[in-house]
């Protein structure tokens, strides 16, 4: 990824800004991803100087078209464990937020699929534009997220 960070964290004023950056893949959640999301959440939880999380995505698309699937086909194709890994994190991350104690607001605009929902319905405020294109397809091939 040219040294670029997937994951932007900053703080602005009493602001967490989370900014999936990805925009060429439409932000999909890579593993790294999920894990430095859930270490910024973590680090924000009990900080008394920020006191709302915003979380958005890179680019014009949307915020996230879910899961990294190139990676987790391949992981899948050579036998690996990276596939179970990354679900069982993104879904303990999904939980983090359903249970974050601060205001953690999603900006839904344009697509936001699978782990993209993921990581903005289960927060406390979800924004949604005329843009929002809001799916889980893996229901499609009968997986209940």
């Amino acid at each position: 990824m040219s040294g670029e960070e997937e994951v932007l964290v900053r703080v602005e004023g009493r602001t967490g800004r989370l900014v999936l950056n990805r925009p060429k893949a439409l932000n999909a959640l890579s593993h790294p991803m999920v894990l430095r999301i859930e270490e910024a959440l973590t680090a924000w939880r009990d900080d008394p100087a920020v006191q709302t999380v915003v979380i958005s995505g890179a680019g014009e698309r949307g915020l996230c078209a879910g899961g990294d699937i190139r990676a987790i086909y391949e992981d899948a194709r050579t036998g690996g464990t990276a596939s179970a890994d990354f679900w069982r994190d993104e879904y303990r991350l999904n939980a983090l937020i359903a249970r974050y104690p601060k205001p953690y607001a999603a900006l839904m605009d344009g697509i936001v699929m699978g782990g993209g929902v993921g990581i903005s319905a289960h927060g406390s405020v979800r924004i949604v534009t005329e843009r929002s294109r809001v799916a889980m397809p893996e229901t499609g091939i009968g997986f209940v997220p």
